[in-house]
């Protein structure tokens, strides 16, 4: 992928600019798999959890009283960041960028600065990645916990089939980052803020020890091509 800035591939200040960029979006995002489904859940009632919206659907939720967009997907030289990040402009919303990966133990600050971003949006508020399953997942988990305080095993609930969640494959990973607080850090009376910050969290030696599922990974990889 181009190392350029998404301003300088993606001009939407000239009408076949903007088409272009569009063109990329719709097929090089898969954004057309999107149209008519946006797998969007409030979780509460101030935080909606979806997939990627296109502009006129940021438009709609900006009219159902979102203030905030947050990107967790990063790809800021991408023709959907463009895009997303226009759409904010011209309405007036809140544009955050916080970028986490769906196959990889999330890194000590990055389950720090999650607990920071949620103690400083400004809601209501829609957060989304591609798909709506795992890194939205995953935030909503930590959304749950630290937020709305419920324990970790209760919020796990965020890590879902029904939210296309997908645990067999390497997006699994996700899953045991909480499958191991639960049998190291809870059984030790540790909250998992405690566990995070403890010696204990260890992500590079969790990610080695995951073990994946063929089929699943077959599904995640190869059928959804989850990003």
């Amino acid at each position: 992928m181009s190392s350029a800035p998404a301003e300088d591939r993606f001009d939407l200040s000239t009408p076949w600019g903007r088409t272009r960029t569009y063109l990329d979006y719709l097929w090089n995002d898969h954004a057309y798999l999107r149209l008519g489904f946006s797998n969007a859940h409030w979780i509460s009632d101030e935080l909606v959890r979806a997939n990627q919206p296109w502009p006129h659907q940021i438009a709609a939720w900006k009219g159902r009283g979102i203030r905030t967009i947050v990107n967790l997907r990063g790809g800021f030289d991408a023709s959907f960041h463009a895009l997303e990040k226009d759409a904010c402009e011209r309405l007036g919303l809140n544009f955050v960028n916080f970028t986490i990966t769906s196959r990889e133990v999330p890194s000590r600050e990055r389950v720090l600065g999650a607990k920071r971003l949620f103690e400083t949006l400004e809601y209501p508020a829609l957060m989304h990645c591609k798909s709506g399953a795992d890194r939205a997942g995953i935030m909503s988990v930590l959304y749950m916990h630290f937020r709305k305080g419920k324990t970790i095993r209760e919020a796990l609930d965020q890590l879902h089939i029904r939210y296309l969640h997908v645990r067999h494959g390497k997006t699994g990973v996700l899953d045991y980052t909480f499958a191991r607080y639960l049998t190291e850090g809870e059984p030790a009376g540790m909250s998992f803020l405690e566990w995070v910050q403890s010696p204990m969290y260890d992500p590079a030696g969790m990610k080695a020890d995951f073990r994946t599922n063929m089929w699943g990974n077959l599904l995640t990889e190869s059928v959804l091509r989850r990003e």
